[in-house]
């Protein structure tokens, strides 16, 4: 199995990072209150970013709606049937499941057949939608394969759960036959293998081909520009961009703490970070820049914060995720509209809206535009008929999808042959020491 280079800086870097250990300690102890999620201060809150996790509760709703009726023969469904799609559309009764569907005529069309059975099926534009979508995969398909292979270069084993990459297959862009024919498109990238069989029957994706190129993070792209000859991934000290909302007032009482923590220098995400110490402050900005490349790969520079935390092990990063996401509000938001939380990398919007939008983004909007719902004047699209369907996003539907791990608010992991790969303490996510100031020292 390919293994990135493991230069001399590194080995000087992690002999170094035991000398900061009590500091770091001390320095994060005295800066922290224990804090939930939920009571987070209202002036950290992005309003713009709240509209857009909203925006894509609403579309998240017929997409999956979308992707039941294209696993049916002919697109078409008996209403009756959708009834078992309730929990995951979350429509509470006593709403009507057709009169969620009328309110978006241009998509979904209902009609009764001569035994008085109504059926449900996509109208003309509908369909339409669906084909313009698999096309968008497929044009970008070699950049999703280029995404899938930059994350197995980061994990440490260099492979992945196939369970865990489908999680993020509409993050990533990758088609609806992820499992059975996209793994193996790219065979010069990865393969499909089972290591471990018979002990455990977990099925991975494993890196073939390291590529140096590829080695190279986002943000090193964006700060140093093309970087020339055969790169070795190792130290890095760059700067992330940090957007603070306009309301927080204490970032101008820590900028030094700020500037520490931009300064400081940290291993590059696709460099063997085994030998670092857990807790430490080079451990935890190498953890920053984990996140950081994870959201750039993604089509909305967004994910859903449970999955984030089922890769702690592969990619080495803490065991209390959210922790570090809410401590670094800079660089990361953290909605907790809905269910389960999202996360957006705040450089990539301006407002509401992406700064640059993937071709999937794009369609999405288009999707949107023939949605019947039109929110309130305030901005912020509610739904009293319709909460949040981020709970089970596209899972049960999706005819390649419906052996993935089923999820529970992401508290725990119903595959057996799971266990022992992912964290236990999941619900120790929901504690989270909110930092005074913005950053350690």
């Amino acid at each position: 199995m390919p293994q990135p280079p493991f230069n001399s800086f590194s080995r000087i870097f992690f002999s170094n990072q035991h000398n900061h250990r009590h500091r770091a300690l001390q320095s994060y102890r005295w800066m922290t209150s224990s804090r939930r999620v939920q009571d987070r201060s209202k002036d950290k809150r992005v309003h713009d970013l709240e509209i857009a996790a909203q925006k894509h509760k609403v579309v998240s709703k017929i997409l999956y709606l979308f992707q039941v009726l294209k696993s049916e023969q002919e697109n078409i469904i008996p209403l009756r049937n959708l009834e078992q799609h309730r929990r995951q559309i979350n429509l509470p009764r006593p709403n009507k499941l057709s009169d969620f569907l009328h309110k978006s005529p241009k998509l979904f069309e209902l009609y009764k057949d001569h035994r008085g059975t109504v059926w449900c099926g996509l109208t003309e534009k509908g369909e339409e939608l669906l084909k313009k979508e698999d096309e968008i995969i497929e044009q970008n398909s070699d950049k999703a394969a280029e995404h899938v292979t930059r994350m197995l270069m980061m994990s440490v084993d260099k492979r992945l759960p196939v369970d865990k990459i489908a999680q993020l297959r509409r993050d990533f862009g990758l088609p609806h036959d992820f499992r059975k024919h996209w793994v193996h498109k790219y065979p010069e990238l990865f393969r499909r293998v089972q290591p471990l069989k018979p002990v455990d029957n977990v099925e991975y994706l494993e890196l073939v081909s390291w590529k140096p190129d590829w080695s190279i993070t986002e943000l090193e792209k964006t700060v140093l520009g093309k970087i020339d000859g055969d790169h070795v991934p190792g130290l890095l000290s760059l700067s992330f961009p940090l957007k603070f909302p306009s309301t927080y007032k204490k970032v101008y009482r820590y900028g030094g703490k700020i500037d520490h923590f931009q300064k400081r220098e940290y291993l590059s995400p696709y460099a063997d970070a085994r030998g670092l110490e857990p807790g430490s402050l080079e451990f935890d900005k190498r953890a920053v820049a984990v996140m950081h490349e994870l959201l750039s790969f993604t089509v909305e520079k967004r994910v859903v914060t449970d999955f984030l935390t089922y890769f702690r092990r592969e990619f080495v990063m803490p065991q209390k995720l959210m922790r570090l996401l809410l401590k670094h509000f800079g660089i990361f938001y953290v909605s907790e509209r809905g269910k389960r939380f999202s996360v957006f990398l705040k450089e990539a919007y301006d407002g509401s809206e992406l700064i640059e939008k993937h071709p999937l983004v794009v369609w999405k909007e288009e999707v949107m535009s023939h949605v019947g719902y039109r929110g309130n004047k305030k901005g912020i699209k509610s739904f009293e008929d319709i909460s949040d369907v981020e709970n089970n996003l596209f899972l049960g539907s999706d005819s390649e999808d419906k052996d993935n791990l089923q999820l529970e608010q992401g508290r725990n992991e119903t595959m057996g042959s799971l266990e022992n790969i992912l964290p236990t303490s999941e619900g120790s996510e929901m504690e989270v020491e909110e930092v005074q100031g913005a950053y350690d020292s």
